[in-house]
């Protein structure tokens, strides 16, 4: 008995064996922490200010339109510069930032436009920041086949602190008001820059096509990523079910104050048992040892997540909410995973970083339209509606794309 739970053990987390990626995952998983807590926090302040599903999904909008504009560009920047001093730097820069929203709410001078501020700063760093982590991680693992085992762990510290810091975020916005959680996240980014500096990073960051000039390798990533079916039908369907997917956090302070009639806690508790299921999902991946078959459960985190959103269109309840918001969780970070897993494992390296990029774009960058369209239905139709609406699509989209992830070793 000993023997197989050590075995599963040494697998599921087989890429901490690797200091620099232990050093990584550990800062991480704290600041990720801090994120989370900050998540909640700023959704609450938001919808508390405007009282209008229509509003939040505004602000959220314009707040993201940095990851649309940027994002493209960051992904060929990322092939193109020191990776580990970069990645040094935007830590920094998220601290600041998340600092002065922290002094603002913190002094009551807080408002929708400094929120509108100092978001697209945060999202302007964010953009250069999610492609560099993903391109960056391939550095840290000292056996290249620990590579997927490392993309699923560093989604498991990031659903591990989804399923702890809403429930911190719950209980300091209860006893101190939103500013403080600002203020925790800030401090967050102090043990990951940390982690950072103690790395030993002896090898050269991987510098691409730097005879060309910047637009040239731009558009040569847009044709490596047009002209590889696998990678081309991922992008899609990742970009879809993200504009589906990712709404959600979004009307959760709606659906708990206006369909459950809690507060600050009850949304805590929401996002926290999405983060349960997300944790699942991360950590069955991470015992995975081959990408072999990975295309199928792509059919199936659609299927899931469709499952969950539709289901809960019909609910009222908070402890069905929470069950459900299980499979919610569980099918998107489903969806997550083997998509960037699959993605790393076609690429060629030398555009790792601009594929990570358009991932990024897929992921993140639907989310300005998404929060925005989420935002407009539950005005127009009610939260319910809309849960039911973006799952009956995604149910379609998953049954759509059913026979298109055929994986093939990128040349």
């Amino acid at each position: 008995m000993k023997k197989t739970m050590h075995k599963i053990f040494s697998s599921t987390f087989r890429a901490l064996y690797s200091r620099n990626y232990r050093l990584f995952f550990i800062g991480q998983s704290i600041s990720l922490i801090g994120t989370w807590v900050q998540n909640v926090a700023i959704m609450w302040l938001i919808y508390s200010l405007t009282n209008s599903a229509f509003l939040m999904g505004v602000v959220m909008f314009i707040n993201s339109l940095p990851s649309i504009i940027f994002t493209p560009f960051a992904g060929v920047l990322v092939d193109r510069v020191n990776q580990y001093k970069t990645l040094i730097l935007l830590q920094i820069l998220f601290g600041v930032q998340y600092f002065i929203f922290a002094l603002l709410t913190l002094s009551g001078h807080i408002n929708i436009y400094y929120i509108i501020l100092l978001g697209l700063g945060i999202s302007t760093t964010m953009a250069f920041d999610m492609p560099l982590r993903q391109a960056f991680v391939i550095q840290l693992v000292d056996n290249k086949k620990d590579l997927n085992n490392a993309i699923s762990l560093n989604s498991s510290s990031f659903n591990l602190a989804r399923l702890i810091g809403p429930s911190i975020a719950g209980i300091l916005i209860a006893l101190f008001g939103e500013g403080i959680c600002f203020l925790f996240n800030s401090l967050s980014y102090i043990p990951v820059i940390a982690a950072l500096l103690l790395m030993k990073i002896t090898t050269e960051t991987h510098l691409s096509n730097l005879s060309d000039d910047f637009f040239t390798a731009f558009k040569s990533g847009i044709k490596y990523a047009s002209e590889h079916k696998s990678i081309k039908n991922i992008l899609i369907f990742l970009t879809i079910a993200s504009f589906l997917g990712m709404s959600y956090p979004l009307l959760m302070p709606i659906f708990a104050k206006e369909i459950l009639h809690g507060d600050a806690q009850t949304l805590g508790y929401l996002m926290s048992a999405a983060g349960v299921g997300a944790l699942a999902a991360s950590l069955q991946l991470a015992a995975k040892e081959s990408v072999e078959g990975l295309s199928k459960w792509l059919y199936l985190g659609a299927l899931i997540l469709s499952f969950g959103m539709i289901s809960l269109g019909f609910i009222h309840y908070l402890y069905l909410s929470l069950f459900l918001l299980f499979f919610v969780g569980y099918g998107m970070v489903v969806i997550m995973i083997t998509s960037n897993t699959l993605l790393q494992h076609l690429v060629d390296n030398s555009k790792r970083g601009w594929i990570m990029g358009l991932y990024t774009i897929a992921f993140i960058s639907t989310l300005p339209l998404s929060n925005l369209a989420a935002g407009t239905m539950a005005e127009k139709i009610g939260i319910l509606n809309t849960f039911i609406v973006f799952g009956l699509a995604m149910l379609f989209t998953g049954l759509m794309f059913r026979s298109s992830f055929i994986p093939r070793k990128s040349r």
